[in-house]
C-alpha cells in the first residue's frame, strides 16, 4: 500500500471551519466545535510549564465552548507513578481547571489512562503493518552506528532506513537469531510543512526526520504512537503543546495521514506549538529549578487565580497596558492564535505582584479562610480551618483582616503579620532586622510611652484615642520626631520591622499586654 503523499496543508482542506476565520497573519481558522486535550505523564511534582499548558487549553475550550480532555500518559512504567498522578489531580482541583472528558469524570472514549489501553494501540500497530505503513525493524543500536560509521556520517546520525526493504527470508533469519522487530513508521520522501496556529508555516525539509519506532522489540508502544493514536480516537482537533514537541510533529502527521487512510482518524488536528519557559541565565526552566515547582509556590502562599493569572502572562497577554486579570475576563479573550512565539521569561517578583493584587480584591472572609491553613501550619492557630478556630482566634482575625490583607502578597505572610495579635505574651522578642531599628533614643521613648499608656482607662483603650495619645506624649510634649518616636513602640508590640498598622494592633492586642511588651523591650536595653 502507498503511503499518502498529500501535503497537510490540502488534507487541513477538507475540515470544515465554519464559525472562525483564518487570521491576518495566515494562522488556520479553528474548527466548529473545538476538542482540546492536556495529556501529562505522571512522572515526578506538577510544575508551572505543564499547568501552563493545562490554562491555554482550558482557555481556549471556554473561549471557543469546545470541549477539554485530561488524560494520562502513563505507559512508562519505570518512571510514573501513582503519586505523581495524584499530584496532578490535587494541581489542577486547587487551580480551579475543570475538564469535560476524562479521568475521573468519564466520557465516550475512555479509559483515559494510557496504561489502560495496550489492546488499542497493539490492534493499531498491527493494521499499520498490514497496510504497509509500517514495517519491522531489527537493527541494534550498535548496528546503526556502525552502518553510519562506515558510510562517513557521525555515530549518531540516526537511523539510516536499512529495514525497509527486508525479505521475508531475511525476517525470518533475524528471528531465528531470537531478535524480536521494533515497528518503525516509514516516513515519506518529500517536505512536510504545517501552519502552526502560533508560529505561522513551518515546513520540514524531506529526509530531515528518519522512520522512527512506534513500538519498542519488547512490544512496549512508545509516545510516538500512543499520542497521536489516543488524539485520533478522542477526536482532539487542536493539538496545544510545549515547543519542546516541535520536533516531532512532522511524525504525528505523517502517522496521521495514515491512521485516515486507515479509518481510524477523522480529520487531521491544528497544532500550536506554545513558547518555553525560561528561568534564570535565560536557560529553559528545568524541573529542578525551585521557580518550577508549583505546590511550592502554593506552600509559599500564591493563590489560584494570582498564580493562573501570571502563568497566563507567559506568552500571551490581554492587552497591552494589562496585566491583571481574571480567569473570566482571560476566557472571554483568549485566543491561542495570539499566543507569541518568543521564549517568556518567568519573573518570580512580577509574579508576586500580580499575586497580591488579587488577595487584596479577595472578600474578607475568603482571605482570613485561605488565610488559617497556613497559620495553622506555623502554630499560631489551634485549628486549620476558620470554623475549628476558638472565638478568640476568631475575633482577633477578623479585626486583623483590614490590616493585614492590603500589606500581604502572599498567604504565607500573613503569619508574620498577625503572629504578634495573636499572642497572649507580654514579651515579644525582636527580629534581628526590627532591633536594627532601634536608636540611642528607643529608651527614653519607650520610658515615655509606657507613662502615657499606664493612665488610660480601659474604655478608651482604641486606635483613634492611642494615636492621638502618644503622638502629644512623644512628638509635641517630648520632642521626638514621628519615626523615632513610633519605632520602638512599633518593634515592642510585633518584633517586627514591618507589622500591621500600630495603634489598630495596640487596640487589637489591648492593655495589659500592650503594656507589658513596652516594658519587656525597655528591659532589654
Amino acid at each position: 500500500m502507498v503511503l499518502m503523499t498529500a501535503q497537510l496543508g490540502e488534507t487541513q482542506t477538507t475540515v470544515a471551519h465554519s464559525n472562525t476565520t483564518a487570521q491576518d497573519d495566515g494562522k488556520p481558522a479553528l474548527p466548529e466545535h473545538v476538542r482540546v486535550r492536556f495529556c501529562p505523564s505522571p512522572t515526578g511534582t506538577p510544575h508551572v510549564g505543564m499547568v501552563r499548558t493545562a490554562l491555554f487549553n482550558w482557555a481556549e475550550a471556554r473561549h471557543t465552548g469546545g470541549t477539554f480532555v485530561f488524560r494520562i500518559e502513563d505507559t512508562d512504567a519505570a518512571r510514573d507513578s501513582e503519586e505523581s498522578y495524584n499530584q496532578i489531580l490535587d494541581a489542577l482541583h486547587w487551580l480551579g481547571i475543570d475538564w469535560d472528558e476524562g479521568v475521573e469524570v468519564g466520557g465516550p472514549d475512555g479509559p483515559y489512562r494510557q496504561s489502560e489501553r495496550g489492546d488499542i494501540y497493539r490492534d493499531v500497530a498491527q493494521k499499520l503493518l498490514e497496510a504497509g505503513y509500517a514495517y519491522e525493524s531489527y537493527s541494534t543500536s550498535e548496528e546503526i552506528e556502525a552502518r553510519n560509521v562506515a558510510a562517513g556520517r557521525p555515530a549518531a546520525f540516526g537511523y539510516d532506513g536499512y529495514d525497509r526493504n527486508l525479505t521475508e527470508e531475511q525476517k525470518a533469519a533475524y528471528r531465528a537469531e531470537g531478535r524480536k522487530p521494533a515497528i518503525r513508521l516509514r516516513m515519506p520522501d518529500e517536505d512536510i510543512a504545517f501552519d502552526d496556529l502560533i508560529r505561522g508555516r513551518i515546513e520540514f525539509k524531506a529526509g530531515s526526520v528518519p522512520d522512527y519506532v512506534i513500538v519498542r522489540p519488547n512490544g512496549d508502544p512508545l509516545y510516538t504512537l500512543t499520542n497521536p493514536v489516543d488524539d485520533a480516537m478522542m477526536r482532539i482537533n487542536v493539538v496545544l503543546r510545549g515547543e519542546d514537541l516541535l520536533s516531532s510533529t512532522p511524525r504525528q502527521i505523517v502517522l496521521y495521514r495514515c491512521l485516515m487512510e486507515l479509518g481510524i482518524a477523522k480529520e487531521m488536528p491544528l497544532f500550536g506549538h506554545m513558547p518555553y519557559v525560561m528561568g534564570k541565565g535565560k536557560k529553559k526552566l528545568s524541573k529542578r529549578d525551585p521557580e518550577s515547582n508549583l505546590f511550592l509556590h502554593r506552600d509559599h502562599g500564591f493563590i489560584r487565580e494570582g498564580l493562573l493569572n501570571y502563568l497566563a502572562l507567559l506568552g500571551w497577554s490581554i492587552a497591552a497596558d494589562r496585566d491583571v486579570f481574571s480567569m473570566e475576563e482571560m476566557i472571554e479573550a483568549f485566543d491561542v492564535r495570539n499566543v507569541k512565539a518568543n521564549p517568556a521569561h518567568f519573573d518570580i517578583d512580577k509574579a508576586i505582584a500580580i499575586n497580591a493584587e488579587h488577595i487584596r480584591v479577595l472578600e474578607p472572609q475568603d482571605f482570613l479562610n485561605r488565610s488559617v491553613p497556613y497559620l495553622a501550619a506555623e502554630g499560631l492557630v489551634s485549628a486549620d480551618s476558620w470554623d475549628a478556630l476558638s472565638d478568640r482566634e476568631r475575633e482577633i482575625l477578623t479585626a486583623a483582616a483590614p490590616l493585614v490583607q492590603p500589606r500581604v502578597r502572599l498567604l504565607g505572610e500573613v503569619g508574620g503579620m498577625v503572629g504578634s495579635l495573636l499572642s497572649t505574651s507580654g514579651e515579644i522578642e525582636p527580629d534581628e532586622d526590627a532591633q536594627k531599628q532601634l536608636k540611642d533614643s528607643a529608651a527614653d521613648v519607650l520610658d515615655a510611652a509606657i507613662a502615657a499608656l499606664e493612665g488610660v482607662d480601659a474604655s478608651q483603650w482604641n486606635h483613634e484615642y492611642l494615636h492621638e495619645l502618644l503622638s502629644k506624649a512623644l512628638v509635641e510634649e517630648a520632642g521626638f520626631k514621628p519615626r523615632l518616636a513610633f519605632g520602638p513602640v512599633r518593634v515592642a508590640m510585633s518584633g517586627r520591622r514591618v507589622s500591621p498598622p500600630l495603634f489598630e494592633s495596640m487596640e487589637i492586642v489591648g492593655k495589659d499586654i500592650s503594656v507589658a511588651r513596652l516594658k519587656f523591650l525597655r528591659s532589654t536595653l
